[in-house]
């Protein structure tokens, strides 16, 4: 039998994606653990979902803190710097919302003053990457967005304690993925934000990735204008 070229069913970008989340909408009517989630959360999943394609991992691991996404929004909108720990995080995130909401993203990983810091500490380059970004912006709101390095997390929690940063001012989105300190990182940063009452959203267990962490923060921007999170997701 000879080979015969095809084309894509669906050849036209937009279309695509909206029928991607056509089909996790669908999809996601079948877990009933879908309905304990409000809507901003459950755009934040589907949007989770788009870029992993696990339904089960995202729905069961996945934690917001109480009014998670439109606090994370009030600091999106007060011109909040996002404090990365990877410049993968930096590259994805959309350059539109970027400009239109005002806010800069600091990755510190590659600077010389970063080496420097690791080498005299005796740690890695994203813990002492994030706690010279906090020390330097700790006078401003600050979402701290973690997709690959654990340590990041327990930087950022202990510098902003020492530095005694207004918590009130302070968002986390916490997607690291790996095996060493990965799981104890979470349970440390969802004890601190609970703690604190801060605003959070985390994928607990080894689960996570920076594309997941960059997909949260693209759904919370979307969300500023089309949702208002009161309503609980009915399948619809």
């Amino acid at each position: 039998m000879p080979f015969i070229q095809e084309q894509p069913p669906i050849n036209i970008g937009a279309d695509i994606s909206v029928r991607s989340f056509e089909m996790i909408a669908e999809e996601l009517k079948n877990y009933p653990k879908a309905k304990e989630f409000d809507h901003n959360e459950i755009e934040v999943i589907s949007r989770l979902i788009h870029t992993s394609t696990c339904f089960e991992q995202v729905l069961e691991n996945i934690h917001f803190t109480k009014d998670a996404i439109p606090r994370m929004q009030e600091l999106l909108q007060k011109k909040a710097k996002i404090i990365v720990d990877v410049n993968m995080i930096k590259v994805g995130l959309s350059q539109f919302y970027l400009d239109t909401y005002g806010n800069e993203v600091v990755c510190y990983i590659n600077e010389p003053f970063t080496y420097e810091y690791a080498e005299k500490n005796k740690t890695t380059r994203s813990y002492g990457a994030v706690v010279e970004a906090i020390k330097k912006h700790k006078n401003e709101p600050m979402i701290l967005a973690c997709g690959n390095a654990p340590t990041f997390i327990y930087a950022a929690i202990n510098t902003l304690l020492d530095e005694g940063v207004d918590l009130k001012n302070v968002a986390f989105i916490l997607f690291p993925v790996g095996f060493v300190n990965v799981v104890e990182s979470k349970d440390y940063g969802k004890r601190f934000c609970d703690y604190y009452d801060i605003p959070a959203v985390l994928m607990e267990g080894r689960f996570g990735s920076s594309t997941m962490t960059v997909a949260t923060l693209h759904a919370t921007y979307k969300l500023i204008k089309d949702y208002d999170g009161t309503e609980k997701y009915n399948g619809k």
